[in-house]
């Protein structure tokens, strides 16, 4: 499957910024609670097809479906979403040592690295219960583990203390019930149909 450089509307033919750090940018942008729908839609917009996609306001809507597909690497969701046992901006560093480890490069030192890449790659880090493992699938794996199912008490608590050293802090929503359902509306006309291949449209 070859990665994505454009993306068509109408026949007309839309650039992507396809560097990773772009990517991972829009997708802080979709998770704040400090902007509204709106203002994030021209975020994405503009980040991912710059001014040309921001001047064609008559395409906004299909260019938004368009950079969700993208941004979610063609991996099509279930509908059901499970605690995230990463992030990509807190994790930097995690993420940098994990791909040294793994695979003799740091893409933050790279000028440009597909987002498609830096994404197949995060999934594929090394990850072993038996064997040894990059930093960060350690990490995740910690902070997904079940301590309920260990009896010995001493144990469970020492496992526990380590989760919490590593756990994500929880962002407190501060939207109202107003905005929390606007955002909801906007992430629901995001998602479409999934497709594979160079172009996205």
């Amino acid at each position: 499957m070859n990665n994505p450089e454009f993306v068509k509307v109408k026949n007309k033919k839309y650039k992507i910024n396809t560097d990773f750090r772009v990517a991972i940018e829009c997708n802080e942008i979709s998770l704040s609670d400090n902007i509204n729908s709106y203002e994030k839609s021209l975020a994405i917009i503009y980040l991912l097809f710059g001014e040309i996609g921001l001047n064609d306001t008559d395409n906004y809507e299909q260019l938004l479906k368009l950079a969700y597909k993208y941004l979610n690497c063609g991996i099509e969701q279930t509908g059901y979403e499970e605690e995230p046992d990463m992030d990509f901006v807190k994790d930097k560093k995690l993420i940098e040592s994990s791909f040294k480890y793994d695979y003799g490069y740091n893409p933050y030192q790279m000028k440009y690295l597909h987002w498609w890449d830096f994404y197949n790659d995060v999934c594929n880090l090394s990850n072993s219960e038996f064997g040894s493992c990059c930093v960060l699938s350690r990490v995740r794996t910690l902070r997904t583990y079940d301590t309920s199912q260990i009896k010995d008490i001493a144990t469970r608590e020492k496992i526990e203390r380590a989760k919490e050293q590593v756990a994500l802090k929880k962002v407190i929503d501060n939207r109202t019930d107003e905005q929390r359902r606007l955002d909801e509306l906007f992430e629901k006309q995001l998602k479409g149909e999934w497709w594979y291949g160079r172009w996205i449209s």
